[in-house]
């Protein structure tokens, strides 16, 4: 059974989600405030860990911040419905993806399963590739920018990779969201957007100052260099 790592002070709803994902074949723990789920989440070995924002004392994007300094667990961040600052901010500081509440269970499993997917190491990566001042390696999942390591988390380096591979060529919005964050595409869900975003600044521009990955309005996103990149 993959285990799972639930962070939350809400312990009605920590009940109801742990009876509903043991019946999906999940074994579930459950730490009532953010300091706690940071003592587990490094003391134990989890697949996913669930992570809600508002939590007394120290709070979601805290325990976040002290996970992320040593742990590439996935995490899927709950935040209130609605609030756009919380689920960007999220990310940007490295959490996998983010469910609003309240959320219907059927699609927190959804995006469980495609979070762990993504994690999945046996995914199809190139070997290499090289683009101008940028070095993919898709065995050991490293990024390397003039010499350089990227720092980047499971979904940018997922990210980066699509668009490397047809560097040149536009990729939709709808292909990076079915197959880099394994789940429907929907025009009201942008967190593909800001995972562009995060990508841009950690890459920053190219060597000649131009934009590194554009946005090619009503299409969707490029890597602007030549249309066949060097593979090894």
């Amino acid at each position: 059974m993959e285990r799972v790592l639930v962070v939350d002070d809400d312990a009605e709803l920590c009940q109801l989600v742990t009876r509903y994902l043991a019946r999906e074949g999940f074994e579930i723990t459950w730490a009532a405030s953010g300091a706690m789920g940071v003592e587990r989440a490094l003391a134990e070995d989890y697949a996913l860990i669930m992570l809600d924002v508002m939590m007394p004392g120290s709070d979601g994007f805290d325990a976040l911040q002290r996970i992320r300094q040593v742990s590439r667990t996935p995490i899927l961040m709950l935040t209130a419905r609605g609030d756009t600052h919380d689920r960007v901010r999220g990310l940007e500081m490295g959490a996998d993806d983010y469910l609003p509440k309240p959320f219907d269970p059927a699609e927190l499993v959804a995006r469980i399963r495609a979070i762990l997917r993504r994690a999945a190491p046996q995914r199809p990566v190139p070997a290499s590739i090289v683009i101008g001042d940028v070095e993919l390696d898709g065995g050991a999942r490293t990024v390397h920018r003039s010499g350089g390591v990227v720092d980047l988390t499971t979904v940018e380096f997922d990210l980066l990779a699509a668009l490397l591979r047809v560097a040149g060529s536009t990729v939709s919005r709808q292909d990076l969201v079915r197959n880099v964050l394994g789940r429907d595409f929907s025009p009201f869900d942008r967190s593909i957007d800001t995972h562009v975003c995060n990508l841009r600044r950690k890459l920053g521009p190219l060597e000649d100052g131009g934009e590194r990955i554009k946005g090619v309005r009503g299409a969707g996103y490029l890597y602007a260099a030549p249309a066949k990149p060097g593979v090894r």
